[in-house]
């Protein structure tokens, strides 16, 4: 796992968008050892810190994704430390995006890995354990939904996440579940969004009022999947194993606007 973020750290050292240096570190999850990127703020802490959950692409195929690069930048530069764990890569697996059945779900594998990871800050003397939170991206996104029903709660030592937020997550199959949080979550996603549709996560998000903490969604018109990726331009990705229409097809790219409103908006959210 050493040699496979080798890269990972030569993109973020040549990155246009300055983030410290991340550590390579390992830790104890569900029957297996994960390893992952973690990324401090300049001082000695002890810091809130942000568990951040990657996509289906797992955290990048050549070296860390710059979507996740800045957002390192962002937070850190906010004063948090982040954790990105490698669910896929910590598994021998490479990029899921394409794959069904999948053997690494968020219901399952992927909310402990996050629950291991929170675990694992929550023992170092510069991360404060009462504010860990919880970030996801697409299937990260969902990871994170799926993490912090008040069912799926496994290890109750420690604080709990103190808040999450989930861009452009999968809502459909929460739905039927009556969906509700324990803790307060922020969903971003793209009003134009095919491959997770917003309209799902509306729906969910209503229902959920009055038998869940604070659940708040932005829905960005005109947005697609992958809003906040950098100078991505918007095309139409084929092969994918799930998709709104089931054709396999969706929409990707990047919207100005939308990822300047979450650059804002997600940091301030995390430091309630």
């Amino acid at each position: 796992m050493a040699a496979a973020f080798a890269g990972t750290l030569g993109m973020t050292a040549g990155a246009a968008v300055a983030a410290p240096e991340p550590e390579i570190v390992r830790f104890p999850g569900r029957d297996l050892t994960l390893s992952g990127l973690l990324f401090r703020p300049e001082g000695a802490g002890p810091f809130p810190a942000v568990v951040a959950l990657h996509g289906c692409a797992g955290l990048g195929r050549t070296g860390l994704d710059p979507r996740f690069r800045d957002w390192a930048s962002i937070l850190t530069g906010k004063g948090f430390a982040v954790l990105f764990p490698d669910s896929f890569g910590s598994r021998g697996l490479g990029p899921q995006c394409r794959v069904r059945p999948r053997t690494v779900t968020p219901e399952r594998e992927r909310s402990a890995d996050a629950d291991a990871a929170r675990r694992f800050l929550q023992t170092r003397g510069d991360v404060r354990p009462d504010r860990v939170s919880l970030l996801g991206w697409s299937n990260g996104g969902s990871t994170v939904l799926w993490a912090v029903r008040p069912q799926s709660r496994r290890d109750r030592g420690g604080p709990d996440f103190r808040s999450v937020v989930a861009l452009y997550p999968g809502c459909a199959r929460l739905v039927p579940r009556a969906w509700s949080s324990r803790v307060p979550v922020l969903i971003l996603i793209g009003g134009a969004d095919d491959w997770t549709p917003a309209a799902a996560c509306e729906q969910m998000v209503a229902g959920a009022r009055g038998r869940s903490a604070r659940a708040t969604i932005e829905v960005y018109p005109g947005a697609y999947h992958d809003f906040d990726a950098p100078d991505r331009p918007v095309k139409v990705r084929s092969g994918l194993a799930f998709s709104a229409d089931g054709s396999g097809r969706a929409h990707t790219g990047t919207n100005p606007a939308a990822r300047a409103d979450a650059f804002r908006r997600v940091p301030a959210f995390l430091a309630r």
